[in-house]
């Protein structure tokens, strides 16, 4: 068995736990057709139906896909979702949670990416993703600070810290692959401050020279650094000013994931912590708009509610 079937039978029958009889639904696009295949085939060893999708890429990260795959997603036990671009923060993927699919999106996986990082331990990615939840449940205020500059406070009272576990059993669960987060949707309209990204970018990449991030009201007012700001100005432009809402706050837990530029594996690396602009509904957010992207942030210290959570990229509990 090569290693990418190895890694897809993990996916189908270790995190989305797949049982006979259940009916699984592979969506992918072009860019992504031999990881899309790879997971159909690990998925038909069991499912009592396997079927295999394919659509036209989508421009965007958080595109809908075409009305008629929407409603086709909502007839499956068990959906697995490798693009190019991300329909994590879609209608159509909400909608056919709440239908009772459980779902994992792979958005922008690449072959390297699957083996190496669903070879992690995920009863461990779990426990870990699952404590961090349980021990920031219930703060109002969260501050963030890195040596290279970032300066920032939010509120985040009443609103619900996910963790991504990457152990996806139960009707209407949802998440990634590869999986190991903790994220949170703060307050709309509340963060301040800076952000200095300086390990990734979604739709950037590896991040060369730091972007920043002027923060005011819970909106990034202020983008700049080098080619890589303008490439994010002109991403989230056509969005207008919704793609500029503080959308999330993200704590990576994966020990296999590395920093590669593809936001997908970056933000679950152990020792980082992430912010995004744009969508936050998916979340528990009020904001709806085709853009999330996430920045990923470097030897972070992360105080909630004045408890130290993480100091220079050291979980501290």
């Amino acid at each position: 068995m090569d290693d990418l079937m190895k890694s897809a039978r993990i996916a189908v029958y270790n995190c989305m736990g797949v049982k006979k009889g259940e009916n699984v639904l592979i969506i992918t696009d072009e860019p992504l057709r031999k990881i899309g295949q790879a997971l159909w085939k690990a998925a038909k060893e069991i499912a009592g139906e396997a079927m295999l999708l394919e659509i036209t890429p989508r421009s965007s990260n958080g595109e809908e896909p075409p009305p008629m795959v929407a409603e086709f997603m909502k007839k499956f036990d068990v959906i697995l979702i490798p693009t190019s671009m991300s329909m994590t923060h879609t209608a159509a993927r909400r909608e056919a949670c709440k239908a009772g699919a459980r779902i994992a999106t792979l958005p922008g996986i690449t072959e390297d990416s699957m083996k190496r990082t669903l070879s992690a331990d995920y009863n461990k990615v779990s426990e870990r993703s699952l404590k961090l939840a349980k021990v920031l449940s219930g703060k109002k205020t969260a501050r963030v600070k890195t040596p290279s500059g970032t300066d920032i406070s939010m509120s985040i009272e009443g609103r619900e810290w996910e963790p991504d576990t990457g152990l996806y059993h139960k009707p209407g669960d949802f998440g990634n692959l590869p999986a190991g987060e903790t994220y949170i949707a703060p307050i709309e309209g509340t963060a301040n401050g800076v952000i200095i990204v300086d390990g990734a970018m979604a739709g950037v990449g590896v991040i060369k020279k730091p972007l920043k991030l002027v923060v005011k009201d819970g909106f990034a007012t202020e983008i700049s650094g080098d080619k890589s700001a303008k490439d994010l100005e002109k991403a989230i432009e056509p969005f207008g000013k919704p793609a500029r809402n503080l959308a999330e706050l993200g704590i990576g837990t994966n020990d296999k994931a590395k920093i590669i530029g593809n936001v997908l594996e970056d933000e679950k690396v152990m020792g980082t912590v992430h912010m995004a602009i744009g969508d936050n509904k998916s979340m528990g957010g009020q904001v709806s708009v085709q853009s999330h992207l996430d920045g990923i942030l470097l030897k972070p210290t992360l105080e909630v509610d004045g408890q130290i959570i993480m100091k220079d990229g050291v979980l501290k509990i």
